[in-house]
């Protein structure tokens, strides 16, 4: 063990933990492809690390890990530059607003209520619907049926006004889903501590029909900025971001992600599908358990910090 004190959280943890915490997401990131952020920020409540905390130092790892990702797609050329720009619009202004609401969940002492609750509604129902597709297409390949790929095809989404070219992605389309989707990614981010691809991928491959991989690289562009801007905006105003344990959550995670890469080589994608529907359901049920079990003292006495 190497006790560490963490000056914002306000208290020691084993640092091994926070490192070997942050493995664990980047494997499961390098696995499924997808950002640690929504499962950073839970694991960090169990560990004991204050709500306010670990949204922000969960976006704080966050941003390693999309700024990372994202110039490797766009030297890739799977970069929409200007659906990534709409949705970096949209999201500061959901990160702006969302700031502002944690702040008054934290004035108010109901922000561990409401981000629980949100992270139960939202990883419960992405979690069962990944874990039925994936499921169901597990069974088809078994049965010998080809399953079926996603097609690009048109939806009233597409038929909204202001529209423009998409060269990249090959759409014409309206402007107001990108930004609509980008307010909603960065108010998850300022709010819950996420980057919000987890949201904003299956929206981008099946609502938009946008190729799936420019929609990685367009994805982990707005996150990597609307993570950035979140965690600065958590910083200054509500002084809750612990760099300490962030510093130690990326050293894990950069080390994971390349395991969780090499491991994913091997498995097929319903199967990966199926079985993050099942890491992100039983997230959500570990929450929703946290939120109905008495817990074993019932008055704790916090004082608030400078600042608030």
């Amino acid at each position: 063990m190497l006790p560490i004190y963490l000056p914002i959280a306000g208290l020691s943890i084993d640092a091994f933990l926070v490192i070997g915490v942050g493995l664990a997401v980047g494997v499961l990131s390098g696995l499924f492809g997808v950002g640690g952020g929504f499962l950073i920020t839970p694991i960090l409540l169990v560990l004991g690390i204050p709500i306010e905390v670990a949204i922000a130092t969960g976006a704080a790892q966050t941003v390693a890990t999309a700024a990372s990702g994202s110039y490797s797609q766009w030297q890739a050329g799977n970069l929409d530059l200007k659906m990534g720009l709409l949705l970096l619009i949209g999201g500061v202004v959901g990160s702006l607003g969302g700031v502002q609401l944690v702040a008054l969940l934290l004035r108010t002492g109901q922000i561990e209520l409401v981000v629980s609750l949100c992270y139960v509604v939202l990883l419960g129902i992405l979690g069962a619907l990944m874990l039925i597709e994936g499921t169901r297409a597990i069974w088809k390949s078994r049965g010998g049926r080809v399953v079926a790929s996603t097609r690009r095809r048109h939806s009233w989404v597409h038929n909204l006004p202001y529209k423009t070219r998409f060269t990249r992605s090959k759409l014409y389309m309206s402007m107001l889903p990108p930004l609509g989707l980008g307010v909603f990614v960065g108010l998850l981010g300022a709010v819950m501590g996420v980057g919000g691809g987890f949201v904003a991928v299956p929206f981008m491959v099946y609502a938009l029909a946008m190729p799936t991989k420019v929609v990685i690289g367009t994805s982990l562009f707005q996150v990597f900025v609307t993570s950035a801007m979140a965690t600065v905006m958590q910083a200054q105003q509500n002084y809750s971001v612990d760099v300490l344990l962030a510093l130690l959550l990326i050293i894990g995670g950069v080390v994971g992600a390349q395991i969780g890469v090499r491991a994913g080589r091997g498995l097929k994608a319903e199967q990966l599908r199926a079985l993050l529907g099942l890491l992100v359901l039983s997230v959500s049920v570990r929450i929703a358990i946290g939120l109905i079990v008495t817990p074993t003292e019932l008055f704790v006495l916090d004082v608030p910090r400078g600042g608030r």
